[in-house]
């Protein structure tokens, strides 16, 4: 015992010793920066032009084909998607292949087949390599673009505009996109229901046609395999792919504002707000300020807890869960941008915040401690990186398509270590320009817009809607109200005596999630009990019934009674023909303009009703009939499109609606509907 006692007090001297040598007050000083070791590469070339690029690592037994294009794309116009689309189509059917047959040959190999409008990527186990590239060249030299695949990605593109109509973040990429590069561009080009419909497989076949050759080519084989094998395999695969000129496509740098172009966004009934702060910036790839840019960037906000912007916004103000900056090369045009989703209520705070911090990188010297801590998260996430042999193969690809010194990635860490805390203030008063930029708020257009005026010099907030396009305003006649679109609405459906004499209602809806048939049975009888069932494969998977007073909810989980805000929300969604309430002063109705929904002016109605929920409706100015209700929820914001409205006993009823909650959106088909049926009071009860 003694012995280890001994031990113990030797140690603690020795520690007091060292201890009493070192001088904690001085941070150590680093040491200078290694010259990493990159793995090794090679590269050769087809005689058709096609350079590979072969990346050895033999630790598991998988090997991956990376083909992608170095080209300048053009403009799409009318038909804008068409691009996008024909990347998608390139495995959709070949001429010896169907798309169920490209699929089956890919999954009984355990593979992976994806194909986009610059490239294809595949990967499988070595020994099956053979058959992948059977696949893979296969989809790459004879694709068809089959009209019945291309139809069905139409209108799958179709629900994603639909559901991105009410996401904040889709929104302001899409108006910021427009006002940083024009429609004009191809970078501000956007991908409507309209341009969808323009697009046909002859678009798609000639994009691949034009573009698709191996001059402008790069085939990145990493993995299980020999530069030997994979030179063998190109030469097999590809070296009977064509060559021919491709279009070379030049486009002008893009306008800049003269001072902050201030404008917003409408997300009808949001409580929160995306604020945004973007610009152009020309910084390409490889260029000689790239790595000081981006420990600029990363002090700022580029992605750490210890970001300016994240530390403001959310440590200090609490404004947000998280605030970030971007700073993006580009071969054309690159772009900053800074954002954050905030509350209503401080959205003009958020943005000064963001302004403040832009102009501090440019007025101010950053601390030695913060540029030590970013070069300290960009050297570790630099070397973590090259743990993955995907990262030697991308720092190659850039080298060749970049025109890099060979040992650009080798020496980076190195020029990671020199950025200069006045070289940081360089880079900021470069590429940050809060003074040009684009100063974006999607929100409760109502309620921020007065908020936005601050920000512009000469006081003009311009709105512009999901896309981009700027809206103007139509006044409403003095002599409309609110009441008065409501009394149209109902004559306009079959009217009000024809909707008094509705004593029970029921409709059958269906709709699919994630692939899966659901079917909605919807009871409702007066005055205000309702009762609606949610079936998967013909079984009850949820119910919510309410019986004029109480009401509770059914699911695999159990049930639950309804109280509180829940059981309030329940009573005033119960009503047959709640518009006949609105009626009745049991709500505050006002007329907040004329707005166009998918192209049909309509009156927008705010209705608050007596829990102080609110709703939006959105009724024709020509036919009076409701075409969007966006409705305030406990479980959040609900908005619903209403169309193809179709007489049932005299009265009109919406056979689709497009309801979207969040980043989903669901299209419901009503079935049928049925009135006065003699629906049995049982169906409503709750016990």
């Amino acid at each position: 015992m003694k012995r280890y006692i001994s031990i113990i007090l030797l140690l603690v001297l020795m520690v007091s010793v060292v201890s009493a040598q070192i001088d904690r007050s001085t941070p150590p000083v680093p040491g200078p920066a290694p010259e990493v070791q990159i793995g090794d590469y090679k590269t050769f070339k087809l005689p058709n032009g096609l350079t590979v690029i072969v990346v050895e690592n033999h630790k598991v037994p998988v090997v991956s084909y990376s083909l992608s294009f170095d080209v300048t794309l053009p403009r799409e116009g009318q038909a804008t998607g068409y691009i996008q689309l024909a990347g998608e189509l390139l495995r959709a059917g070949t001429t010896n292949r169907s798309k169920a047959e490209i699929d089956e040959a890919v999954d009984f190999i355990g593979a992976t087949l994806q194909t986009y409008s610059k490239g294809i990527y595949a990967r499988s186990l070595s020994k099956h390599s053979e058959e992948l590239l059977n696949v893979m060249s296969d989809v790459l030299l004879n694709p068809t673009f089959p009209k019945d695949e291309l139809d069905k990605l139409v209108t799958q593109y179709k629900t994603s505009i639909q559901a991105n109509k009410e996401e904040p973040r889709a929104i302001a990429e899409n108006v910021a996109s427009v006002l940083i590069y024009g429609k004009d561009d191809p970078y501000g080009e956007m991908m409507t229901e309209e341009t969808l419909d323009n697009i046909t497989p002859d678009l798609c076949k000639n994009y691949y046609d034009s573009y698709f050759r191996p001059s402008k080519a790069y085939l990145v084989v990493v993995g299980d395999i020999s530069v030997k094998e994979a030179k063998k395999q190109a030469k097999q695969y590809f070296g009977k792919w064509k060559n021919a000129p491709v279009p070379q496509n030049l486009f002008p740098y893009p306008n800049c504002y003269d001072e902050p172009k201030v404008v917003i966004a409408n997300k009808e009934g949001a409580n929160q707000s995306m604020v945004m702060v973007t610009h152009e910036v020309m910084l390409t790839p490889g260029h000689p300020d790239a790595v000081k840019a981006r420990v600029m960037n990363a002090i700022l906000g580029g992605g750490s807890f210890n970001a300016r912007l994240f530390q403001n916004l959310r440590e200090d103000k609490a404004f947000t869960y998280g605030a970030y900056s971007q700073l993006e090369s580009d071969e054309r045009v690159g772009r900053f941008t800074a954002s954050a989703e905030v509350r209503t209520s401080v959205t003009d705070s958020a943005i000064t915040e963001i302004l403040k911090e832009m102009e501090r990188m440019r007025d101010e010297l950053v601390t030695d401690e913060e540029l030590q801590l970013v070069k300290n998260i960009i050297s570790g996430q630099f070397g973590r990186s090259l743990e993955d042999p995907q990262t030697v193969a991308r720092f190659a690809l850039n080298i060749q398509r970049y025109n890099l010194p060979r040992d650009y990635y080798e020496k980076y860490l190195q020029r990671v270590e020199q950025v200069t805390k006045e070289d940081v203030r360089e880079m900021a008063m470069k590429y940050l320009k809060p003074e040009r930029a684009v100063i974006l708020a999607v929100g409760d257009a109502a309620s921020i817009k007065n908020k936005m005026e601050k920000f512009s010099p000469s006081k003009v907030v311009e709105e512009y809607d999901y896309y981009g396009n700027l809206v103007e305003k139509k006044a409403v006649s003095d002599k409309v109200d609110a009441s008065e679109v409501i009394a149209a609405y109902i004559d306009a459906v079959g009217g009000k005596q024809v909707l008094d004499q509705v004593n029970d209602l029921k409709m059958k809806m269906a709709m699919e999630m994630q692939g899966m048939p659901i079917e909605i049975n919807f009871y409702q009888k007066k005055p205000n009990k309702l009762c609606q069932e949610t079936l998967m494969n013909g079984n009850v998977v949820s119910m919510q019934v309410f019986d004029g007073e109480k009401g509770k909810v059914k699911t695999p989980m159990g049930e639950q009674m309804l109280e509180g805000e829940a059981l309030t929300n329940m009573k005033e969604s119960a009503r047959l023909f709640p518009e006949l309430d609105y009626l009745n002063d049991n709500a505050r109705l006002e007329i907040e303009g004329i707005e166009s929904i998918n192209g049909v002016d309509a009156y927008k109605v705010v209705v608050t009703k007596p829990s102080g929920m609110k709703s939006s409706l959105f009724f024709g100015v020509e036919d009076g009939l409701k075409y969007k209700e966006v409705s305030q929820t406990i479980q959040g914001t609900i908005a619903t499109i209403f169309e193809k409205y179709e007489e049932v006993n005299g009265i009109l009823f919406p056979s689709v609606l497009k309801q979207t909650m969040g980043p989903q959106m669901f299209e419901i088909q009503v079935k049928s509907v049925e009135i006065n049926s003699g629906i049995e009071d049982s169906r409503f009860e709750v016990k």
